[in-house]
């Protein structure tokens, strides 16, 4: 007698593509930095510019779509998602570093620019991959046991507090290989203590804010995959909390 064939679940296949396809645009798009506002100063610590980079577009929503991932399928699908998102991440590094040595045809004169765009670093490749890893793992592990602890009412708590965690942890890990001590260490340039917070701090507020603008799509969109894949829904209505 064969074994049962497991339940195929076409949407997690999209919600997989969308996820690493954010990813790895987050990842070229960071390689520019970026900064609003004019110079303020209070108590010598610098409040402006605001200091972020080009992945903050779009990278936030890998926590969104992380979030899915854990709510709907769990754990165990959430981390496939996260090891698949990591090797092609690894993959497109690699793949930019053998091109960045490769020979340029002698007619081709934008070398030096491709290589300041994509011929990433390794101390960014690694802060990278480290920050990505480390937040992504908490993230779907905090979300699932705030589901354990307390039930499957009030989804808004499971899906702001792992952001908060996971976040926090990326941002952190992040900054500090990429531009901090660990960075300097790594033989790279490190920013002053005050940038470096200010760069820290903008980026955690600024994804948690985004996780927590589109709450109300997240639930819309962990409702429509629960149906269509007609796997079974909360015990009660949630809603997102007002105000």
């Amino acid at each position: 007698m064969t074994a049962p064939h497991p339940t195929p679940r076409p949407t997690y296949d999209l919600v997989l593509a969308a996820f690493c396809a954010l990813l790895l645009i987050s990842n070229v798009s960071a390689t520019k930095l970026i900064e609003f506002g004019p110079s303020v100063e209070v108590g010598g610590f610098p409040v402006l510019p605001i200091i972020t980079d080009g992945g903050a577009f779009l990278f936030p929503l890998t926590y969104v779509l992380g979030d899915v991932l854990a709510e709907v399928y769990g754990l165990a699908k959430a981390r496939r998602a996260i090891w698949t998102g990591c090797v092609m991440a690894a993959l497109m590094s690699l793949t930019f570093a053998v091109v960045a040595a490769a020979p340029p045809a002698s007619d081709w004169p934008n070398n030096d620019a491709w290589n300041a765009v994509l011929g990433f670093v390794p101390r960014i490749v690694l802060a990278s991959l480290a920050g990505y890893l480390a937040g992504q793992f908490l993230n779907a592990v905090v979300l699932v046991k705030i589901r354990e602890w307390f039930g499957p009412g009030r989804l808004w708590v499971r899906l702001v507090g792992s952001t908060v965690v996971g976040e926090f942890a990326d941002t952190l890990v992040f900054c500090l290989i990429a531009f901090g001590p660990l960075g300097a260490f790594l033989g790279g340039g490190s920013l002053d203590w005050p940038t470096l917070a200010n760069y820290t701090l903008v980026g955690f507020v600024y994804k948690v804010l985004v996780e927590v603008i589109f709450l109300p799509v997240t639930y819309r969109v962990i409702a429509w995959i629960r149906k269509r894949e007609g796997l079974s829904s909360p015990t009660r209505v949630e809603a997102p909390v007002a105000g």
